[in-house]
């Protein structure tokens, strides 16, 4: 039976070797995407002066770091992803395609479905832990396969053969929206409200979204705003969800341009 596993980053430890050489690896298994005049060598070779010369301050002190991906870079993120990607591409997925019925990575966290095999499912899955971590130094923290599991913003089950969703908000969230005398335009509001109601309906069954609606209108009472200031914009998010229940935005990579300030 299919099961849920999400192993998470346990530390945030691409060590620089492992990560530079991996980007080099998946430049050249996709040279053919890539331009014939894209500088290789000197793009890995800024990338490994961002990795190894990132200096921050704490306080009046100043600190040069010496393990790791870059904190506070703008490649970070990007860097981890590609990087990772890589031994994901060419071992993880290969390896294990038979029993991942799903894989998705999103940065540092991970969801998978595990379809077991019809023996040997304990040494398979061993297997599969000690591959995720054969990279340099990163370990993963990795769940026991079960038929629940959060995956970022999300709780899923498995319920008679489906896939079950409800919004997912940490105990510590302190649910610090735009207070009412915020300088923002009226529009971050409209927009807040909007897109959270959506992605309500979207996750959850009818019973679970009155819940997330209004635990949502009562956080943003105490933050100052007036239910009177309220109902009108959540009359307008629910006019939309109505008039496009299942709404998914597409995106074309083409017709997309992306401005960088």
């Amino acid at each position: 039976m299919p099961c849920f596993s999400q192993p998470m980053q346990k530390q945030c430890n691409i060590d620089t070797n492992t990560g530079i050489s991996s980007i080099r690896l998946f430049l050249n298994d996709n040279r053919r995407k890539i331009p014939s005049n894209f500088p290789t060598d000197l793009f890995l070779e800024v990338l490994s002066i961002v990795m190894r010369n990132n200096i921050f301050s704490f306080s009046n002190t100043y600190w040069l770091q010496l393990t790791g991906t870059a904190m506070g870079t703008p490649t970070a993120c990007s860097y981890a992803t590609v990087a990772y990607g890589q031994h994901e591409n060419s071992t993880i997925l290969t390896t294990f395609h038979p029993y991942l019925l799903y894989y998705r990575r999103y940065i540092d966290d991970i969801f998978g479905i595990w379809v077991p095999p019809a023996t040997g499912n304990n040494a398979v899955w061993e297997h599969f832990k000690t591959t995720l971590n054969n990279w340099g130094t990163l370990e993963w923290v990795i769940e026991t396969p079960s038929n629940s599991t959060v995956f970022l913003d999300l709780n899923l089950k498995l319920e008679d053969g489906m896939i079950q969703t409800s919004t997912y908000q940490k105990s510590l969230n302190l649910y610090l929206y735009i207070p009412p005398n915020s300088a923002h335009p009226p529009s971050c509001l409209k927009g807040l409200i909007s897109g959270e109601l959506r992605r309500y309906w979207l996750q959850n069954d009818i019973d679970n979204f009155q819940t997330m609606l209004t635990k949502f209108i009562e956080r943003l009472i105490d933050r100052g705003h007036r239910i009177n200031d309220l109902i009108p914009l959540l009359k307008q998010a629910a006019l939309a969800i109505d008039a496009n229940p299942t709404a998914k935005v597409t995106k074309n990579q083409s017709s997309t341009l992306f401005i960088h300030w």
